[in-house]
Formats: C-alpha cells, sequence, structure tokens
C-alpha cells in the first residue's frame, strides 16, 4: 500500500488545533454545505415521517372506507337479494292476481250477459203481456162501445212499462201517451139512443104509406037523417058525401119508381116486413159492433124506403129523418185503435 501523505492531507490543520488568524474564507464554506446539507437531510427525514404518518392515516382511512365499502356492498347485495326475492314474490302474486282479475272478469261478464239475459226474458215478458192485455181490451171495447177498457189497459201498460224503467222501451212509453190522448179527445155516439131510434124506425114501418097505396077511405056516415039534424042540413051531407065518392073514383098520381106502382096488397106486406127485419139486422149489428153490416142495412133500409114509400107523406118524412140521423151518428160509433202502441210493441218485441 502507498504510505504517502497526500498534500492536502499534510496541508490541512489538525481537527483539534485553532484555526490561524487570517485564515482564507474558502475553508468555512463546505461545513456550512455540509450544515445546510445536514438540515435539509433532517428536514427531509422530518417531511418524511409527516408524510410517512399521513400516508399511514390515509392507509387506515382508506382501509376503514374499504371496510365500510365492502359492508355496504354486503348490506347492498343482501338488499339486492332481499328486493330480488320480492320482486320474484310480486311478480308471483301479480300473476296469481291478474289470474284472479281475469276470473272476475270472466265471472262479470258471464254475469252481464245472464242479467242482460235475464232482463231481456222480463221485457219480452213484458211486451207479450201488454200486447195480449191490449188486443183483449181492445175486443172488450168493441163488444161493449165503450172506450173505458182500452183506457184502463193503456194506463195499466204505462204503469208496468215507468216500473220496467227500460230504456229500451221509451217509445212504447210514448207510443201509450198518444194513444191515451187520441182515445180521450175521440167523441164516441151514443149506442143506447141510437137503439132506441132504431126501435121506433120499427115501429113506424106499420104506417110508412106505400107509394101506390089508395087514399084512406073515411068512416062512412050512414045516410038516415039524425034526429036533431034538419032536412036542408042532411041534404047538404048528403051532397058533400056524393062529392067525395065522385072525386074517388078516379084517382091521379104520380110514382117516380115504377116498381112501386107495381106493387099488390100481398107484396106491400111483405115490403114491411123486410124493412122491418133489415132495421133488427141493424140493431143486432149494433149491439154486436158489426159496423159494416149495419152500415149496409141501414143503407138497405133507406134505398127502401125512398123507393116504395110516398115521400110526400109525414111519416115517410120522420122515417127517412131518423134514418139519417142513425147513418151520421154511425160515423162515431168506431172506437180509436191502438196501432201505434202495437206497431211499438212489435218493435220492441223485435228487440231493435
Amino acid at each position: 500500500m502507498n504510505t504517502e501523505p497526500s498534500p492536502t492531507a499534510a496541508n490541512a490543520p489538525l481537527e483539534g488545533s485553532p484555526r490561524p488568524l487570517g485564515a482564507h474564507p474558502e475553508v468555512a464554506a463546505p461545513q456550512r454545505l455540509q450544515w445546510i446539507i445536514a438540515l435539509v437531510a433532517v428536514a427531509a427525514l422530518v417531511v418524511s415521517g409527516l408524510l410517512w404518518q399521513k400516508l399511514d392515516s390515509i392507509q387506515e382511512q382508506l382501509a376503514r372506507q374499504s371496510a365500510d365499502s365492502g359492508s355496504q356492498a354486503a348490506e347492498a347485495r343482501a338488499t339486492a337479494h332481499h328486493a330480488q326475492e320480492l320482486a320474484m314474490e310480486t311478480a308471483a302474486k301479480l300473476a296469481v292476481t291478474e289470474a284472479r282479475l281475469s276470473e272476475v272478469s270472466l265471472q262479470r261478464t258471464q254475469l252481464e250477459e245472464l242479467m242482460q239475459s235475464l232482463s231481456r226474458s222480463r221485457d219480452e215478458n213484458l211486451v207479450v203481456d201488454i200486447e195480449s192485455a191490449l188486443r183483449l181490451a181492445q175486443q172488450q171495447a168493441q163488444l161493449t162501445g165503450s172506450a173505458e177498457p182500452l183506457l184502463a189497459a193503456l194506463k195499466s201498460a204505462e204503469l208496468r212499462v215507468t216500473r220496467a224503467a227500460q230504456p229500451r222501451l221509451t217509445p212504447l212509453q210514448r207510443a201509450i201517451a198518444r194513444d191515451v190522448s187520441r182515445i180521450k179527445a175521440t167523441a164516441l155516439a151514443d149506442t143506447p139512443a141510437l137503439l132506441v131510434k132504431l126501435d121506433e124506425l120499427v115501429q113506424l114501418a106499420d104506417e110508412l104509406p106505400v107509394a101506390n097505396a089508395l087514399p084512406t077511405p073515411r068512416s062512412n056516415d050512414t045516410l038516415k037523417r039524425k034526429p036533431e039534424e034538419t032536412v036542408a042540413t042532411w041534404w047538404v051531407r048528403l051532397g058533400l058525401l056524393v062529392r067525395d065518392e065522385a072525386r074517388n073514383l078516379v084517382r091521379v098520381s104520380r110514382i117516380e119508381e115504377p116498381e112501386a106502382a107495381l106493387l099488390s096488397p100481398e107484396q106491400s106486406f111483405f115490403l114491411r116486413e123486410n124493412l122491418k127485419l133489415k132495421l133488427l139486422n141493424a140493431r143486432l149489428g149494433l149491439l154486436s159492433r158489426q159496423i159494416e153490416s149495419v152500415r149496409a142495412d141501414l143503407g138497405a133500409a133507406s134505398v127502401s124506403v125512398g123507393k116504395y114509400f110516398d115521400a110526400s107523406s109525414r111519416k115517410t118524412q120522420a122515417a127517412n129523418a131518423l134514418l139519417q140521423q142513425v147513418r151520421g151518428q154511425m160515423k162515431a160509433l168506431e172506437l180509436p185503435r191502438v196501432d201505434e202502441t202495437l206497431a211499438a210493441l212489435a218493435t220492441a218485441a223485435a228487440g231493435r
């Protein structure tokens, strides 16, 4: 080894020796540098320690946060699992609910159809009953000649329709109201008065003079002189009788119908009986409400009276006046029909 001392070491002063006065300042610069480096190192160590301590605290905080995050994640997983189970359970319940809802909807639909069927059947029965009652009441009204049975049936039908409270029966209710108003506004003839007039015509038929009838002979006064009568008065009465007999020898009359002039007394009897039969048939037709038959019989009776009986006779004129009155009042015998209500019933029965 080389044992020679280096020039630097030889020239350097001893550590324990005092520095000579007037030494050069370049010798103290390295010491300051060393002190600076030492201070920097110490500062770095302090900073490093502080950073390390801060890093430890950060790591601890991160560890705690990680542990918290892990616990929260576990809780979140548990919650998610529970939510998933709850969602599955809810889905199952929802499926069951939907199935039950569909069953309830189906049952409700079937129930509504059943109710509609029952309601429709009830309405149909109601319509049939009302129609039967109205037709029966119309027959009773035609037989009795009174509109009371028809009005009673219409009012009963209106009450039943109102109680039913079905919108599809509203046109029927309006039709019933119109028919009731029309029947109440119709003036009907007095049937008993017509029967009395027909009876008068039957009684008057025996007294009607035929067109070719001979004048009614006067009571034959005896030609004997009455005790209280003077001779002059007797001669006057005798002259008057002779004059009347002379006038009756020749009779001039005008007959419009040739058939009336050719009637024999036997035919006149049958003519009166035929007239009475026609009047009696008209009376029976009036009682049975056969209006057309009554009109035909009255028309035939009026033709017979005008054709075969003396038109200048007061009795014939009275018979013609009675016939015209009866025929004029026959127009008011026809009871108003309930065709509008029957049409509404037919429409309701058809379901339109």
